[in-house]
C-alpha cells in the first residue's frame, strides 16, 4: 500500500496510475539513467574541451506533451530552460526521424552559444503501429564559437543579438533520418573552427540517438504502456513531494532587491526586484519593479529567469525529489514584458544567461531567507567569471567559467573554488588547456582570505592567470567586482573579484585585442560568511 502526502493511499498497491510502486521505482531510476547515458555519450563524443573536459552540456528526456520526465544533473541554467525549446519544436510539426537544432533565445533558446538539439522519440519499426511520438530527447551544449563579432561569441559590449553569432530558430537538421547537408553547411559556414563544431553537433545527435535506443530497451523490458504510465507517475510523484515541502514553509510575501554592475554599455547599477508569495502548496514569483530591457547584453530571456527560480526551489526543498516537470508545476513566474527578464528582439542577451541568471538566484534566495533561514546560505560569488580567448585567425577559441567562493551555510563553512549557482561545470585541466590551445597557465590557486569571516567562513575565491601565446581577442563577462557577496546573520562579506591584463585592472565587462605574450588574470569573489565571527570561537 502506498501512502500519499495528502494522507490517502492506494489499497490495490498501485500509485494511482495503474503501476505498482516497486516497478515505478525501478523505472524512475532507469529513466534517469537514460538521461545520464545521453550525457556520457555527448561528453565522450565531443571534440571541444569546453564539452569533453568542462562538461558544459546538459541532457534530458521529455514526454510527448513536452514535459520533462528525467534529467541528468548537469547545468541548472540549461535544464530549467529546456521546456521552452521542446515547446518551440512541437510547434514545427516534428515527425519520427527528425532532429531539430536551435539556439534562438527568443524561440526556445537561452543565448546563442548554447546549441540545443531536440529529437522526437518513436521507438519501434512501425510494424505494430508503434511509430507515434512518445517523447523527446534533448541535448544542450555550449559551443566554443557560433560566429558573431568576436571569437568565442561572448562579446562584452554587444548591443544587438546579431553581434553575438548565428541565430537559429528551430530548424530540421535531420529529416526522416537523413542529415540535411544544406542546413549543416549553412551553419558551419558561419562559425569559427567548423571542424570542431561539426564534431560537437555529431556528439549531440549521438546522445539523442542513445535515448531512443535505451527507451526501446525499456519498452521491451516492461511494455510500452507501462513505461508511458511511468512518465506520468514520476511527474505526479515529484509534484506531490514539492507541494508538501512548500506547504511546510510559512505563508507570506517576501521581497528583495539586488543589482547588476552595468551592462557593458553603462556602468550604472541595474536593479532586479522580486516578490515571492508562498500560499499553501504554491509559490508565486513576481519580478515587477525590475529594470527595463537594457542596451547591453545582460538581458535574460524569461526561460533563463525561470531556470534560476526553479533552481532555488530545488535547493529549498528535498534534494532527493526526482527532478522533472512535477517539481515546477507548483511555481509560477512573472516578469514585465520588455524588461531585463523578458526582453524583445533584437536585444543582446549573451550575458543574461551567464550573469543575470546568477543575480536572479541571489535575489530569490535573499527573499526566501526569512521563510527558510535554516536552508539559505550567505551569498556565493554570484558570477560565472566568463573568460573567452580566441585567436584572431579563428583557428581556436577557449571559453571557461571560473569557480569561486560558495557562501557559508547555517551549519558549515562555504566551499572553496567551486562553481556556484546556475553553473555546474568542471574546470579545464591545465594539461588539457595547454595541449589544446596556445595558452600557458601561470598561476591557478585559491585566494586566501577572500571568504567572508563568520561563525562559518565563506568559501575562498580563485586566481587564474593565463598567458596568451598568439595574437588574440579577450572577452571578460564578470560580476561582483564592485558589490561584494553579502554575509548573513552577522557574517562578513566575501571579497570582490578583479580582472587584470598584464597587471593592469580592467572593467568587469571587457573585450580587447591583445598581442602574444599578454597575461590575463582573473581573481574571483569569495563567499559571504554566516553568523557573528566570534560565535563558537
Amino acid at each position: 500500500m502506498t501512502t500519499h502526502t495528502d494522507g490517502t493511499d492506494d489499497s490495490d498497491g498501485t500509485d494511482g496510475n495503474g503501476i505498482d510502486p516497486v516497478t515505478l521505482e525501478v523505472l524512475r531510476n532507469q529513466l534517469e539513467s537514460v538521461a545520464e547515458e545521453m550525457g556520457q555519450t555527448l561528453i565522450r563524443g565531443a571534440y571541444s574541451p569546453n564539452i569533453k573536459e568542462r562538461r558544459d552540456c546538459s541532457t534530458a528526456l521529455f514526454d510527448a506533451d513536452g514535459r520533462m520526465v528525467a534529467q541528468a544533473e548537469h547545468i541548472p541554467v540549461h535544464l530549467g530552460a529546456m521546456p521552452a525549446a521542446v515547446d518551440a519544436v512541437r510547434e514545427r510539426d516534428p515527425e519520427p526521424g527528425d532532429v531539430f537544432v536551435l539556439n534562438d533565445p527568443f524561440t526556445g533558446g537561452t543565448h546563442l552559444p548554447d546549441v540545443t538539439m531536440v529529437s522526437p522519440l518513436a521507438p519501434g519499426d512501425g510494424s505494430n503501429g508503434d511509430r507515434d511520438i512518445v517523447g523527446y530527447a534533448v541535448s544542450r551544449a555550449h559551443h566554443a564559437d557560433v560566429g558573431g563579432a568576436t571569437p568565442g561569441s561572448m562579446p562584452a559590449g554587444s548591443q544587438e543579438i546579431y553581434q553575438e553569432g548565428l541565430r537559429l530558430p528551430p530548424t530540421r537538421l535531420v529529416a526522416s533520418g537523413r542529415v540535411r547537408e544544406d542546413v549543416r553547411s549553412l551553419l558551419l559556414a558561419n562559425v569559427r573552427n567548423p571542424r570542431e563544431r561539426r564534431a560537437d553537433l555529431r556528439a549531440q545527435r549521438a546522445a539523442n540517438e542513445r535515448a531512443e535506443s535505451r527507451l526501446a530497451d525499456l519498452f521491451d523490458e516492461h511494455g510500452r504502456e507501462t513505461v508511458l504510465e511511468a512518465f506520468e507517475a514520476v511527474i505526479d510523484y515529484s509534484r506531490e513531494r514539492v507541494e508538501s515541502e512548500i506547504a511546510a514553509l510559512p505563508d507570506g510575501s517576501y521581497e528583495a532587491t539586488d543589482v547588476l554592475e552595468g551592462d557593458g554599455v553603462t556602468d550604472d547599477d541595474i536593479e532586479i526586484a522580486v516578490a515571492v508569495t508562498i500560499d499553501g502548496e504554491t509559490i508565486d514569483v513576481d519580478f515587477s519593479g525590475t529594470a527595463d530591457q537594457l542596451a547591453g547584453n545582460l538581458n535574460a530571456p524569461l526561460a533563463v529567469a525561470k531556470s534560476a527560480v526553479y533552481f532555488v526551489v530545488r535547493c529549498l526543498t528535498d534534494p532527493e525529489i526526482p527532478p522533472n516537470h512535477g517539481c515546477y508545476e507548483p511555481v509560477t513566474i512573472n516578469a514585465p514584458q520588455r524588461s531585463l527578464l523578458d526582453p524583445e528582439p533584437p536585444a543582446a542577451v549573451v550575458g543574461g544567461n551567464v550573469e543575470t541568471s546568477q543575480r536572479v538566484t541571489d535575489v530569490v534566495f535573499t527573499a526566501l531567507a526569512e521563510a527558510a533561514p535554516d536552508r539559505v546560505p550567505a551569498q556565493g560569488q554570484g558570477t560565472m567569471n566568463n573568460l573567452t580567448i580566441g585567436a584572431r585567425d579563428g583557428s581556436v577559441t577557449y571559453y571557461e567559467t571560473i569557480g569561486g567562493g560558495f557562501g557559508a551555510r547555517p551549519d558549515r563553512d562555504g566551499m572553496d573554488g567551486v562553481q556556484v549557482g546556475m553553473t555546474n561545470t568542471l574546470n579545464t585541466p591545465i594539461e588539457a588547456l595547454e595541449t589544446e590551445y596556445p595558452l600557458r597557465v601561470e598561476r591557478y590557486a585559491l585566494r586566501e582570505g577572500s571568504g567572508g569571516r563568520g561563525r562559518y567562513r565563506g568559501g575562498e575565491g580563485l586566481e587564474r592567470a593565463v598567458t596568451v601565446e598568439t595574437p588574440a581577442t579577450v572577452s571578460l563577462l564578470t560580476e561582483r567586482r564592485r558589490h561584494a557577496p553579502t554575509g548573513v546573520a552577522g557574517g562578513e562579506d566575501g571579497a570582490t573579484g578583479e580582472n587584470l591584463i598584464d597587471g593592469e585592472a580592467v572593467p568587469a565587462k571587457t573585450t580587447v585585442d591583445v598581442d602574444a605574450g599578454t597575461t590575463v588574470t582573473v581573481r574571483t569573489p569569495g563567499g559571504g560568511g554566516h553568523g557573528e565571527p566570534d560565535e563558537g570561537e
